[in-house]
């Protein structure tokens, strides 16, 4: 899985705090990350976890990224 600025390699809960539409994504595909307590897994590894396939896991990285893009273009048009 390939995210933008290496989203995929940092934790969970730090991804969820900074961008909870990545967590309504996640529940989307009945990921439920955003309940755990812990939240220490890798983005990456979350989604592979729950092997969805890999039709399901290109669908989850393209809206991921596409909700990136949106917001990198938010702050470039500021």
């Amino acid at each position: 899985m390939k995210l933008e600025n290496d989203l995929g390699n940092e934790q969970i809960q730090k991804v969820l705090e900074a961008h909870p539409r990545i967590g309504e994504i996640l529940q989307h595909y009945e990921i439920g990350c955003v309940t755990c307590g812990v939240g220490i897994c890798l983005l990456k590894d979350v989604v592979s976890i729950h092997a969805l396939g890999d039709e399901a896991e290109a669908n989850i990285e393209r809206e991921i990224n596409d909700y990136l893009d949106n917001i990198d273009d938010q702050e470039s048009s500021k």
